[in-house]
């Protein structure tokens, strides 16, 4: 295991050939405080090489537990092992060639107790694992501006030569859902 800094890289399968897919957890606690509390919610976006979704379809949240494509599936949510708040398993054999890019988003939902801000979000992080649980790289991804952010790009996959790797990112959108959906060519 090995922790990233903003905007680091790693190679995952050309370090470990036999890898075949990966599990992504995304992780945070929400402070308590007055009013209602946010309601942060992961998403995946499947991209292709011009990096914005192949579709609308190519989404996976808690209300589309998989994809268009095959290989990119919301993770069941009971378990004793497990730790993150959301996960989303990548079978990369089974993910097709038209996909280039896995884009991992956490949004504050407004529809949930209205509009909100990361500034009560702590402690959030992406993590790569093996299927196992075994933790191949941890970014912590808080926001730059926290009390602004309402969506944060914690980090994506992406097709490396001929296996993927993972970016740690951390960049925030203060138009939230809006932003994420003009990055990604969504009607969000």
């Amino acid at each position: 295991m090995s922790a990233f800094p903003e905007g680091g890289t790693v190679a995952l399968t050309a370090g470990d050939p036999g890898l075949a897919g990966v599990m992504v957890g995304l992780g945070w606690t929400v402070e308590p405080g007055v009013g209602p509390l946010a309601e942060p919610v992961a998403l995946a976006i499947v991209c292709g090489d011009d990096g914005r979704a192949l579709t609308p379809e190519h989404l996976v949240f808690f209300n589309q537990l998989t994809t268009a494509s095959p290989g990119i599936a919301f993770s069941p949510t009971e378990g004793a092992q497990r730790q993150d708040a959301e996960q989303i398993d990548v079978d990369f054999a089974s993910v097709p060639s038209d996909v280039m890019r896995i884009a991992f988003v956490t949004y504050v939902d407004p529809e949930v107790r209205g509009p909100g801000t990361f500034a009560a979000v702590r402690d959030a992080y992406i993590r790569v694992a093996r299927p196992d649980g075994t933790e191949l790289v941890r970014f912590d991804a808080p926001p730059a501006q926290p009390e602004t952010a309402k969506a944060v790009l914690f980090g994506e996959l992406f097709r490396d030569a001929d296996g993927w790797a993972f970016r740690a990112l951390g960049r925030g959108y203060e138009n939230g859902l809006a932003g994420v959906g003009a990055e990604f060519g969504l009607d969000v």
